[in-house]
């Protein structure tokens, strides 16, 4: 199953101009913001920021609170969640 995961933003990449790492458990992976960093009308995503992610490109910027009540509820469903975390920490080649 592939589902939205929160991560937080912890650097942004100088490899290009659309991509950052992200954290989610500890796991930081490098993702493409192209989505997020084209939204009319929204600040440049920023270290600390918070996105949702799907196949390795961050789909919308969330705040705190609705990544974190998020993350809860995804730990609920145990194995799913572990799953998705497991993956997220696969190398993408």
């Amino acid at each position: 199953m592939c589902v939205g995961i929160p991560a937080r933003v912890v650097a942004l990449d100088s490899a290009g101009p659309h991509s950052a790492t992200v954290e989610v458990e500890g796991v930081q992976r490098a993702v493409n913001t192209i989505l997020v960093d084209t939204e009319e009308g929204t600040e440049p995503l920023a270290v600390g920021d918070w996105v949702l992610l799907h196949v390795g490109f961050a789909m919308a910027r969330i705040d705190e609170a609705e990544a974190r009540e998020t993350l809860a509820f995804m730990r609920e469903l145990g194995s799913v969640y572990d799953e998705e975390v497991e993956a997220f920490g696969s190398d993408p080649s």
